[in-house]
């Protein structure tokens, strides 16, 4: 289910309206409003989840590594392809939600994620080392692309049992999810319209890469006793 959750900028709730429920919100011409110019953008992925129920679960236990902000809660807006819910006392209502007004932090970057078995899709992480690294659930490796992009990888995936995900021109099995973001030199960057068309094109196709296929790329040999 392809989701994007939005959560309530504290420094922006001048009112204090975070955690309130939706008919405790002020009203607006005879109506509950919610003021979308308050919300930051936290979470844009796939996620394995039937239902929004599923999702509230998945990241307030689990988490996801896409999720750069605190727990659901209360006052929190989900849009699916089903439309827009918003996080009440009990459940999920359906509200109007316009997108466009709500924010995207500031320290934020436009990437490509790729994970095994999906095709890519875009998305925000943090541009610090923590964010790269929850991304990636891991310490991080660099592959460098073409058009000036840069694949960012879990250093120990192969390691650790990762699926295998895709594999690079030369023959190299990246495991686990990556991503692609910009190169800025001794920093990455946002993606332009240009790179995310050209790696969405190189990266479409999920492949089918076996667990003995990743042990093989990673230059050792595994015994079993």
């Amino acid at each position: 289910m392809q989701v994007r959750v939005y959560q309530i900028d504290p420094d922006r709730d001048q009112n204090r309206i975070r955690y309130e429920s939706l008919n405790d919100l002020p009203k607006y011409q005879g109506s509950s409003k919610v003021d979308e110019s308050l919300y930051d953008r936290v979470l844009r992925a796939d996620v394995d989840c039937e239902s929004l129920e599923q999702l509230y679960t998945l990241l307030n236990t689990k988490g996801h590594p896409l999720h750069h902000g605190g727990q659901m809660k209360v006052s929190d807006v989900v849009v699916t392809d089903q439309g827009a819910f918003y996080c009440d006392r009990f459940g999920f209502a359906k509200i109007e939600f316009d997108e466009s007004k709500a924010q995207i932090p500031a320290d934020c970057m436009r990437v490509l994620y790729v994970e095994p078995g999906k095709i890519p899709y875009e998305t925000e992480i943090p541009n610090t080392l923590d964010g790269e690294q929850q991304a990636v659930q891991g310490l991080i490796d660099l592959v460098y692309l073409d058009r000036g992009g840069i694949l960012v990888c879990n250093d120990e995936g192969k390691l650790i049992g990762m699926d295998g995900n895709r594999v690079l021109d030369n023959g190299t099995i990246i495991a686990g999810p990556f991503f692609i973001a910009g190169d800025a030199g001794e920093n990455f960057c946002s993606l332009t319209d240009d790179q995310v068309g050209h790696f969405m094109q190189r990266f479409m196709e999920p492949e089918d890469i076996s667990q003995e296929d990743v042990q093989a790329d990673t230059g050792f040999i595994f015994y079993a006793f």
